[in-house]
């Protein structure tokens, strides 16, 4: 957790200084491929499009952070038009639309469907509008991409979730829940947690969950215990949060004494009070706070039309597009033990937001201050 603290902080120091060094780059008029951009100084207009609103983080976290960035960087003078699909890839094909017609800078798109919005990225990049994707690696000819690590994501949770079995990891099965098809992140969880999960531990049924959704999880566990018994399963993968709770509610009307260990992601309030009551074993936390400042900065530049190189120090592949400037944010396994030194002391939450009268006398038992 040390190492992955640090490689945060280094990460954000790096995004924060680079984008210093395009100020001055900026302030200089040295891009003169840019006059355009440099005649509109801070007064630009950006597009931020997010998925959905059932994850609690969008609404909470990246877009209040990303809005904040953008002022900062603008001098107050920039402006952020913001649309949710709400997890609907048509409607966020139509957002992208709107946004070109009315002429939006640059675009921070966080995709629905990765596949299924390549057209609609193509039709920007003809308008002459870069595309910063966001979280999500959507298809086609996008400018940069910032998310996390997410394959390590994945094996995060393998991982957790083999320490929390131990040696009955070779007595039972698992259920594997994962994301939705849509979401190219999923695909990169699943991988990452079956590198670390296959071999060791059995897994009896394993979903790919429509769109997140925490009631098809709750479907899908309905039917894993069904199929499986109750005393067959001793251990549940969930890719994130909100399905944890749709399974967890499954798995206390199928009649378990003791709940199996749950996965997680995102940190969400709901998950991390579970966590502290002892129902959900564990989530990834991810800091946004970096993810936000580098979709910020990569797109006030790609809007003044200056070089990403050195804000963006990775590179990543998409289907469809090659060597994608990238910042890769590193992540955390957030347990009961290091609720205090993660979310709490980043100011995610309050003691008090968490350890509400229903969780209290689990917090005081943990030490949550």
């Amino acid at each position: 957790m040390r190492r992955a603290a640090v490689a945060v902080a280094t990460t954000a120091m790096a995004v924060s200084l680079a984008a210093c060094g395009s100020a001055k780059e900026a302030d200089g008029g040295s891009d003169s491929s840019s006059d355009a951009a440099a005649k509109k100084g801070d007064n630009i207009k950006v597009g931020l499009l997010l998925p959905e609103n059932q994850t609690a983080r969008y609404e909470k976290f990246d877009r209040p952070l990303i809005e904040k960035q953008i002022k900062e960087l603008t001098n107050n003078k920039g402006e952020v038009v913001y649309a949710n699909a709400k997890q609907d890839a048509t409607t966020q094909n139509q957002q992208v639309e709107t946004m070109i017609t009315n002429k939006v800078d640059v675009l921070i798109l966080d995709a629905v469907d990765a596949k299924a919005v390549a057209n609609s990225v193509k039709k920007a990049k003809d308008a002459g509008i870069p595309v910063v994707a966001y979280d999500r690696l959507a298809e086609g000819p996008i400018d940069a991409y910032t998310s996390f690590d997410n394959e390590q994501v994945g094996k995060t949770q393998g991982e957790a979730l083999l320490e929390a079995l131990g040696d009955k990891a070779e007595d039972g099965q698992i259920v594997m829940m994962n994301g939705s098809i849509t979401d190219p992140n999923a695909a990169l969880f699943k991988k990452g947690a079956h590198s670390v999960l296959d071999g060791k531990v059995k897994i009896g049924k394993e979903y790919d969950t429509k769109e997140w959704k925490p009631e098809n999880a709750n479907k899908n566990m309905e039917g894993a215990i069904s199929a499986l018994g109750k005393d067959k399963i001793v251990g549940v993968y969930s890719a994130n949060d909100g399905m944890a709770g749709g399974i967890i509610t499954a798995l206390k009307a199928g009649g378990f004494d003791k709940l199996p260990p749950v996965t997680g992601q995102d940190a969400e309030l709901a998950g991390v009070q579970r966590i502290v009551a002892g129902e959900q074993y564990m989530s990834v936390y991810k800091p946004y706070a970096p993810e936000a400042e580098a979709a910020a900065k990569m797109a006030v530049a790609l809007a003044h039309g200056e070089s990403l190189d050195s804000v963006a120090k990775d590179k990543v592949d998409s289907p469809t597009t090659k060597g994608v400037p990238s910042v890769l944010v590193p992540v955390v396994s957030l347990t009961q033990d290091n609720i205090q030194d993660t979310v709490i002391k980043d100011g995610v939450y309050t003691v008090n937001e968490i350890c509400t009268a229903k969780f209290k006398a689990a917090c005081d038992k943990l030490g949550l201050k």
